[in-house]
Order: structure tokens, then sequence, then C-alpha cells
């Protein structure tokens, strides 16, 4: 255990995490996601939330400020609108963590599973909330 860091980030994501560069991008997704298909890393974090993975995530990991969408979705049914309440949580806990208003960049379900093999890893989580599925794009650290 480290002290300040918290316990669901493990050695192999916190190494994933830090060797991230600014501009590079992690999936962070739920137990229906297809993860090892997507050619990708997978990390797996168990029986815990997607709120929970990502606020330990984004307590350590800054979203991109130079990019206006640094946090995406994957889109309900077809209709770039709608969202869900885990998708609206999550907004608003980034928001909250990184300080300031954010958006969402939406991405329909089948561009999702394909812009996934392009991400340096995926997070996945046996949550079972329908369109549990983003991805993050690491900013950078001013000192």
């Amino acid at each position: 255990m480290l002290k300040g860091v918290d316990p669901l980030l493990s050695g192999e994501l916190l190494k994933v995490l830090d060797d991230m560069g600014h501009g590079d991008q992690l999936a962070l997704v739920d137990r229906n996601f297809p993860a090892v298909s997507s050619g990708r890393p997978v990390i797996r974090l168990g029986e815990v939330t997607i709120l929970r993975a990502a606020e330990a995530i984004l307590s350590v990991l800054p979203l991109d400020s130079f990019q206006p969408r640094p946090l995406e979705r994957m889109e309900v049914e077809d209709d770039p609108s709608r969202t869900t309440p885990v998708q609206d949580d999550l907004l608003d806990l980034a928001a909250r963590l990184e300080g300031r208003s954010l958006e969402y960049g939406v991405i329909p379900r089948l561009d999702f599973y394909r812009r996934v093999s392009g991400v340096v890893a995926v997070v996945h989580t046996l949550d079972s909330v329908p369109y549990g599925c983003f991805i993050l794009h690491k900013g950078v650290v001013f000192d």
C-alpha cells in the first residue's frame, strides 16, 4: 500500500497511467464490453463500479486541457443527446475533480469498439450498468 494513493490503483494500473503521455487514451469499460478482443492490454478491476474506478483513475490522471472534449462516452441507442445516469454522474465527477466544466465527446457504439483498438489500455470493471464505456484523454501535469 502507498500513502495517499487510492488502493484501487494497482501497480499495473499505476504503471500504465504513468507511462501514458499527453494525448494518450485510456478506455474505462463495463462488464459487457469485449475488452480482450480490442487487442489492447486489459487491466481488470473486478467488482467495482465505473464511477468508483473513474474516481480512482482521475485522482492521478489529468484530462487533456488542450482539447474541447477529453472525456468521451459511448452513444446511447443511436441518439447522441441521450445519456444514462452513470454517464451524467461520471461527467459531474470528472468536472469536479478537474475543477472545470466538461462536455462529452459522443462516439457511436460500433465506432467506440473500433476506437478502443487505439487506446493504451482497457480498464475493465464488472459493473453491469448499460453504456458504461468511456475514453479518457490524458493531459499534462503543470507544476
